[in-house]
């Protein structure tokens, strides 16, 4: 199956799953706005529980990558290389970043027989299951009837309280400042084939561990003006240092002057 989005919508797929109880009522909520009632739910006892974390596509944000490797205990640069798939794409400065699944059955790596083994930090697709976000803002079913018993429930839900239910909010504030990068990139016009602005990018992005080892290993703090609050927010907070780390890119890929060079440096 794939599930793949954008950099901002995806799938959920472990513990609430919506009802509809036709694919033809399915076609009815294409377009449903947040005070829309659905019916959903999911639960171990169904049958079908997790089935539906096999062989999906799940593309990971900068913000799901941060949470995911902290609630692992591991560097983002060890999540990268042991949880991720880099699909390159010809033309684009980011690379897709592609949850991986297990090998020998295609399921997610922390999802176990009793659900998902870091669901208070799972990625943004996975809350937003069975839901997808349309460009107006609506809302569209995505859920498979044929899969999921928990399409059979008659639990009624709100969206705009799902959502909240979901933990959502702060995966959409994170994901509205990836946009502020992602979008000017997809509107096109840079020609960039230097590999190692590449490379850059993809740190910054996806690589905080080391990003944070660039910034405050190299002459980084030397050559622009970053006031000491900055400097111990980025220091001690990953989310700090993702959003640091977009206006980096704005500031060099884009020409935005969020970021100053110091007199000194700018004389040399």
């Amino acid at each position: 199956m794939d599930l793949k989005t954008s950099s901002t919508k995806g799938l959920e797929r472990n513990q609430h799953i919506m009802v509809g109880t036709t694919e033809k009522q399915h076609r009815n909520f294409d377009r449903m706005d947040a005070d829309h009632v659905y019916k959903f739910n999911c639960s171990p006892g169904l049958s079908c529980f997790t089935q539906c974390c096999q062989d999906v596509t799940i593309v990971l944000t900068p913000y799901d990558v941060v949470r995911m490797k902290k609630a692992l205990g591991i560097s983002s640069g060890e999540f990268i290389d042991n949880y991720t798939i880099l699909l390159n794409r010809k033309d684009k400065l980011i690379p897709l970043v592609v949850l991986k699944m297990n090998d020998e059955d295609k399921r997610c790596p922390f999802v176990k027989k009793d659900g998902c083994t870091i669901y208070e930090d799972r990625p943004w697709p996975c809350r937003m299951y069975p839901l997808d976000m349309n460009d107006d803002g609506t809302f569209r079913i995505i859920a498979d009837s044929s899969r999921c018993r928990g399409l059979q429930t008659h639990e009624a839900w709100p969206i705009s309280e799902w959502l909240i239910g979901q933990g959502v909010a702060i995966y959409e504030e994170m994901n509205a400042f990836f946009s502020q990068v992602t979008t000017p990139l997809q509107a096109g016009g840079l020609d960039i084939d230097n590999p190692q602005i590449h490379k850059m990018m993809f740190m910054a992005l996806y690589n905080v561990d080391r990003f944070r080892e660039f910034v405050f290993k190299s002459s980084f703090l030397e050559r622009f003006e970053v006031d000491p609050v900055t400097v111990e927010k980025i220091r001690k907070s990953d989310i700090e240092l993702l959003k640091f780390s977009y206006d980096w890119i704005k500031f060099g890929i884009f020409g935005q002057k969020t970021f100053a060079v110091k007199p000194e440096q700018a004389e040399k």
